[in-house]
């Protein structure tokens, strides 16, 4: 391995010691996003009691944390877009919700080429709230869609291995939405891209205004009057 090579190796010369140290460090980061999200797996696997720390959910300031998370893994190589038609928020898991819409959005910095856009969009539709990432992508072949949810499922193996995927992540957005009784929608035109669409139930769904120092306040959930318990 690079270790056993490097300790053998003391008189390397300066660059081909860096070439070595960064490959190692970049094995090192994998592995420690491996274990990271195997561990957030099993604890969502294991935890079948309610939602804990249940709290109101402002979806832009979520959406703006994750457009600039996208921002810095991409750096400069994608367009990067929200769209925000909606002031509802949410009421959920906040560290659950973020873990899976950070998924779809890691995936999607990921898997579109230099240059192509992603757009981070908010909207309700009927009683329900969608949060959507659309991508310029690959795109997804059809008879992959229905395993993507799937521990380790892999389109192209060999590209995942390019982009530093777990093969976790859609594994672990379907437990977060199962725990918030949400369900995800793909939809996906090879060579065209995709959009990774989660639909969040009426229950999850609280309205906002914002006052007049811009500070954003949950409306009583829908069918709850004000004032009552």
């Amino acid at each position: 391995g690079f270790v056993e090579t490097l300790a053998d190796a003391s008189d390397l010369p300066a660059a081909e010691s860096k070439r070595y140290f960064d490959l190692m460090l970049d094995h090192t980061r994998r592995m420690q996003h491996l274990l990271d999200d195997l561990l957030t797996l099993s604890q969502l696997e294991s935890d079948n009691h309610a939602l804990k720390d249940d709290v109101p959910i402002n979806v832009h300031d979520l959406a703006e944390a994750l457009k600039s998370d996208a921002e810095s893994l991409s750096r400069g190589r994608h367009n990067i877009q929200l769209k925000l038609d909606s002031q509802a928020g949410l009421k959920g898991n906040l560290q659950e919700v973020r873990s899976a819409l950070g998924n779809l959005v890691s995936n999607a910095v990921r898997y579109t080429p230099d240059g192509g856009k992603i757009t981070l969009a908010w909207r309700e539709q009927g009683d329900e709230g969608i949060f959507s990432v659309a991508d310029t992508g690959e795109g997804i072949a059809p008879e992959h869609i229905p395993r993507l949810t799937e521990r380790f499922y892999r389109v192209d193996r060999s590209r995942s291995r390019e982009t530093g995927g777990t093969g976790l992540g859609l594994a672990i957005v379907k437990h977060v939405l199962t725990r918030h009784g949400a369900r995800l929608d793909i939809q996906s035109i090879p060579g065209k891209g995709s959009t990774f669409s989660i639909a969040f139930p009426a229950q999850r769904i609280q309205r906002q205004v914002v006052s007049d120092n811009g500070k954003v306040i949950p409306f009583p959930e829908r069918g709850q009057a004000v004032g009552s318990a």
